[in-house]
This record gives structure tokens, C-alpha cells and sequence, in this order.
């Protein structure tokens, strides 16, 4: 298959926009259009939903461009590093959800941190992130809901599951009840995900207790002080030990997509590539 089919697919994937995608590579609207459409032919199947602003990628295309994408952007890599052989590379700085820290961001850095690698870490909601990106505060992050925003790209990694959990001593759950809720500001963004999706309900309380951390929030749900929503790879290990249980077990448990997202149309550095791939590497096993 062409390249530059792929080259473009990628570019309107991560752009949103075929208009974005063709002010990226410096051609034409038109020419964009036509090569999507070759491409659909090619493979077989729609990649974009057309919207009156934009368009939406498709199953397919998001699966086309997680195989497709570390390669091409392995390619950019080569070709940059070629043109700037001598260039000094500094700290990459990275955007990280608290959700995402332990479970894997660290597991992702672990073995590049051995062969050299340097990084600043930030935290913060998903959105903050996502415009530190944009400022050009940040060389990476990810993020729970898709980028949208100009200048940056995106690849889905994986969807997070969240749970409902609590001390065994709260077992069995009364979702109408007055239990003591957890969560990480006082608008309890986890528990009304929760509540939306499953019950199609607002919460039943307050929260008793605000922890500004989802560390904190698993420490504090372990201890007995309330019933949270957690991610499951965050609270797997305590749900194995039994330190904590399922309150509900719903038979389609809220998820959110999990991206990686950079500035520009691609990796901008070889260390920057090498962390986006070692992120799809260790997200593959969630």
C-alpha cells in the first residue's frame, strides 16, 4: 500500500478534520478527500464518519491507525534525527491523570529511565493537560476523553473500566442509601460517571470525604470510610487481596478511552516516540 495514503489517513485521524489535515501536510482539501477514499476502497471499510465539522474516525480507523502509527512515526523519527543528528535533547515533559500514574505511566517509564531517558512528570485533570499540551507546556500526555484541540495528535491506547468498591464491611450495597461516598473533588466526578451510566441516576449524597489524589482515594476506600469508583487496574491488586470488594457488578461497567496525545502531526523527538510506544507497549496488556 502507498505510503502516503497511510501519511494522510494518519494525519486526518489525529487532526479530526480533513481541513486540518490537509493545512498539515501542505496539500489541498481535495487531494485529502480523494486519497481518503482510495485508502477506503483499498481496505475495505468507511474510516470516517463525515459531521458538519469534521469527522469521526471509525472502528476500523482507530484500529488501522494503532498499527499503523508507531511505524510511520518511526520513519519521521529517522528522517528528523538525520536532519539534526547533533541536536541536544533535554528532560521530555509529560501530562499524566492520577488515574494513569501508577498503573501505567511508571510501568511504561521503568526501562527507559535505564537506558538514559529523562522526563518531568505533571499531574492534573485530563482537560488542563490537554491545553498545557497545546501551549507547548508539555511534549506528551494522556488523556480520558480524545483531543480536539489544534496542533496536537492522538492514538486510543485502551479503554479503562471502572468499578465500584468498598470495604467488605459495606457489603451488601444499598445504591439509595446514605453510605459515605469518595471521590476526588466535592462535584464527585467518579461517582456521578458511575451513577449516570449504571443507574441513569444522580449520586444519593454528598461526598463524605474528598481526597485530591486516586492514591488517596484507594487508601481511604481500603480503610472502611466509604464506597468509591476506582479504576480497575488501580484497585485490582486490593480487590485480589481482598482488602477490598465489589459493591455492584454491573454487566457493562463504565469505561473511558484512554489516548496519547503529542504535539504537531507527529513524535517530535526520538525520546518523545520512544515513550509513546512504550506507553501502546504496556497498554496492550491491560
Amino acid at each position: 500500500m502507498d505510503l502516503a495514503l497511510l501519511r494522510t489517513f494518519l494525519a486526518v485521524h489525529r487532526a479530526g478534520s480533513l481541513t486540518r489535515a490537509a493545512a498539515d501536510l501542505g496539500v489541498s482539501q481535495p487531494a485529502v478527500t480523494a486519497q481518503i477514499r482510495t485508502l477506503e476502497q483499498r481496505v475495505g471499510h468507511e474510516l470516517f464518519v463525515r459531521l458538519p465539522r469534521g469527522v469521526s474516525p471509525t472502528a476500523a480507523a482507530d484500529d488501522l491507525a494503532r498499527a499503523v502509527a508507531p511505524h510511520l512515526d518511526a520513519l519521521a523519527a529517522v528522517a528528523q534525527d538525520a536532519l539534526l543528528p547533533d541536536a541536544v535533547q533535554g528532560p521530555i515533559r509529560l501530562g499524566c491523570p492520577a488515574s494513569l500514574t501508577a498503573t501505567l505511566l511508571l510501568p511504561a517509564l521503568a526501562p527507559l529511565l535505564d537506558e538514559g531517558l529523562r522526563a518531568v512528570v505533571t499531574g492534573g485533570r485530563s482537560d488542563d493537560l490537554l491545553a498545557l499540551l497545546a501551549a507547548g507546556r508539555l511534549d506528551l500526555t494522556l488523556a480520558t476523553s480524545r483531543p480536539r484541540l489544534p496542533g496536537m495528535s492522538a492514538l486510543p491506547l485502551a479503554d479503562e473500566e471502572y468499578a465500584l468498591v468498598g470495604a467488605p464491611r459495606w457489603k451488601p450495597f444499598d445504591r439509595g442509601g446514605r453510605m459515605p461516598l469518595i471521590d476526588l473533588t466535592e462535584d464527585l466526578p467518579y461517582i456521578r460517571l458511575y451513577w449516570s451510566s449504571v443507574y441513569d441516576a444522580k449520586p444519593p449524597s454528598d461526598a463524605a470525604l474528598v481526597v485530591p489524589d486516586l492514591r488517596g482515594v484507594l487508601a481511604a476506600a481500603v480503610e472502611g470510610c466509604g464506597a468509591a469508583v476506582l479504576p480497575r487496574p488501580l484497585c485490582a491488586d486490593a480487590l485480589e487481596a481482598g482488602t477490598l470488594v465489589l459493591l455492584d457488578d454491573p454487566e457493562i461497567p463504565p469505561i473511558r478511552t484512554v489516548f496519547v496525545a503529542v504535539r504537531g502531526q507527529r513524535a517530535r523527538s526520538a525520546p518523545v516516540l520512544r515513550v509513546r510506544d512504550r506507553l501502546v507497549a504496556v497498554a496492550a496488556h491491560w
